[in-house]
Order: structure tokens, then sequence, then C-alpha cells
């Protein structure tokens, strides 16, 4: 295990109305004016827009809002933030919805205390303050309500997806009501499933060895997705299911599995590329893309995904290692199937024609190499691409 450095700050309201101490937590931490970001109309038609508004609206907490927070997040919508933050001298952010407003908030809370583009952040510039940042969690999937990270696709000719981060904007505090998810279509459920289970796994396979308990964490939030996930698409009312995967997607992004070894993060790199070119679901992406990198990494560490398969998928160890790790990875692309995600280009809607052009995005990103578990090259990727056509 490695030395490291962790402090969890986000404090959480977790379960039934957690999103009515909106305001109550918002006075502990003294807010005068917040801006309020959300993303479409879910919010509104269910309500919870209005409850939220009522809550502040008693309190006596002045606000702004702006909507329009979507999937994959982009620069326009950051910058039209961050002018109305400015004019209204904010103090405070709140984002409702799910990762993708929350990633917007983050942004829009860098960019407006810094003078110049907040692009500057994702170019590799280190954020050194932001505006206190809370949420109110809608979608279980990104982990954006405890971590210290934010992902945003700048628009042009060629879109770049790139993520920034660090301390400044990890949420103050954040509202988990799982029955907010209770009106999240099957596909949406299943694709905040894979992005909770890939954020474990970036962190679970890893080169640093010792790290028993961050690999015992690492199994039980995937185990626990695996279980509720299909109760939650078959009956979307199952309160137990929902609040299981909404603290699971919490954990598995907030730092806690993967403290005392080294992150991977190969397949987000691979995975942003084809969202920012495609515009689909994350998760989906990371459903097609993950199985693709276990194949081409796998004897690296045969190890390491014979654990992989016995104790998250209960492949019996024969002793054929080789066999073991891709029964193991096998299991992951069926279990993935089987609550409706797509596990390859065909079914994602990628084309195997754009594969130079995916791997020229990605060279832009990463430059010349890039991952933990394996050094990867834009050679590298271009054969996992097509492992995952």
């Amino acid at each position: 295990m490695e030395n490291f450095r962790f402090q969890a700050r986000t404090g959480f309201v977790f379960g039934k109305d957690a999103e009515l101490e909106v305001a109550d937590m918002l006075n502990k931490y003294s807010a005068k004016k917040v801006f309020i970001h959300y993303g479409g109309g879910s919010v509104v038609k269910s309500g919870l827009l209005g409850r939220v508004e009522d809550k502040l609206k008693a309190a006596n907490i002045a606000y702004v809002m702006l909507g329009g927070a979507q999937p994959n997040p982009i620069d326009t919508l950051v910058y039209e933030g961050i002018e109305i933050c400015k004019k209204e001298n904010v103090d405070f952010i709140l984002a409702v919805g799910g990762g993708s407003a929350i990633d917007s908030a983050k942004a829009i809370a860098v960019g407006a205390l810094y003078d110049g583009d907040f692009w500057d952040f994702f170019d590799g510039k280190p954020i050194e303050r932001a505006l206190p940042v809370a949420t109110i969690l809608t979608i279980p999937a990104a982990g954006s309500e405890a971590s210290d990270s934010m992902v945003i696709t700048k628009t042009g000719d060629i879109p770049l997806k790139r993520g920034s981060g660090n301390h400044h904007i990890v949420p103050m505090f954040s509202l988990l009501n799982p029955e907010l998810n209770y009106t999240l279509p099957a596909f949406q459920t299943a694709c905040g499933v894979a992005d909770m289970m890939a954020h474990v796994m970036e962190r679970y396979f890893s080169r640093t060895k010792g790290a028993d308990v961050s690999d015992r964490l690492c199994e039980a939030i995937l185990l626990t997705a695996i279980d509720a996930a299909p109760i939650a698409i078959k009956n979307p009312n199952d309160y137990n299911a929902r609040a299981n995967l909404t603290w699971a997607g919490t954990i598995a992004h907030n730092g806690t599995c993967g403290v005392g070894r080294a992150s991977d993060w190969a397949t987000h790199g691979l995975e942003h590329e084809l969202s920012a070119l495609y515009d689909v679901a994350h998760g989906a992406g990371l459903a097609t893309m993950f199985p693709a990198w276990m194949k081409f990494v796998y004897e690296t560490d045969l190890d390491l995904f014979v654990q992989f398969a016995t104790r998250v998928w209960g492949v019996e160890n024969t002793g054929d290692k080789k066999a073991v790790a891709l029964k193991g990875i096998q299991a992951l692309e069926d279990f993935w199937s089987s609550i409706g995600l797509p596990v390859n280009f065909e079914q994602l809607g990628a084309k195997k024609e754009d594969i130079d052009t995916l791997v020229k995005m990605l060279h832009i990103n990463k430059g010349d190499s890039f991952g933990n578990f394996v050094k990867l090259t834009m050679d590298d990727a271009r054969k996992i691409y097509e492992l995952a056509v």
C-alpha cells in the first residue's frame, strides 16, 4: 500500500425528503445569494425545483437560476453561468440534477472567481479557489456529488472532452433522496450503474499491491451495484435498491476506495472521445470500452483479474488463470448486456471508420501515452477501439 492523504469534506443528508433541508444547510454555510443550476425538464415536472425554491424563499435566501445542463456538459453553458454569477455577485452554487449539472456547476464555481478563460483549468492550470458548491442529486452515476473532479466538453470542429479538479470543488454538502430516482428511465439507471462500476474498476485495477482494504471496498461496491441494478430496473420504486445504488455511486467516486493505490483511468480516456464525438451517454460508452480494455491488458496481472472473476462474479477458480480471467470479463459484459447496455460499437452507434478520428482526439487530450495499470500508446488505443467493434 502507498502513502496517502485523504479528507472527505462533503456533508451528506441521506434519505426521504432530504432535499427539504436545503435552506437549513445553506444557512449553515452562510449563503447569501445562491446560483441554482439544473438540467432538463424532469426537475421542473417532478416539482423538485419548486420545492427548492419554496424553501429558499421561506428562509429569505436570494437566488438566481440557470437551467439547460445536458449530458456531456459543454463549455457554452459554463460561460453563461459564469457571466450570471459575476453580474449577480453570487456567493454559493447549488446544483440540482445529475453529474452533468454538478460538473457544469463546479466549472462555473471556478470560473466565477477567475478573470481569464475557465478552460485554462482544463489546459493544466491549477485551481486555486472556487465558490462553494452543494448538490441535490437526482441521478446516481457520476459521483460528482462528493468528488474533486469535473468533466466538460469544449465545442468546436474537434470537440475536446477533458477533466479537471482538486479539493476546491469538492461539494460542501449533498442532499441524497433515493426517491428522486424513481422516475429514471431503465436505460438511464443502467448507464448510472455502469458509470459507478467503472469508477470503482479504474481504482481496482492497479499495480499497487497490499491495499487489501481498498480491494474489499471496491468489491463490495461492485457486488452491491450488481445486486441492486436489476431490482431497480424491474421495480423502479424499490426504495432499498435505489438507496443502495445512490450510496454506491457516491462512495465509488469520493476517493474512499482508491486510497493507498495508483488508479488507472485509461478507459475513461478512451470513452471520453466516444461521448465527445457521438454525444452518447457516458455510462453506455464505458460499458462498451471497459471489456475491450480488459481484454487488451488482462495478462499484465492475471492474479488480479482472477481475483476479480472469483470474488466479484463467482467464477470457479480451476487453476487455469487465463481462462478464469476471461470468464470474469465475459461475466461483466453479460451483466451489462442483461440490464440493457451496449457492449460494442454497433450497439453503441459508433463507427469503425471513425477510429482514426477517435485516436486523433485522444492524442490531443492525452499526448503519446496514458493510463497507469499499463502505459498505453496511441497504437494500443487503436487496438482497444478495434476490440470494441
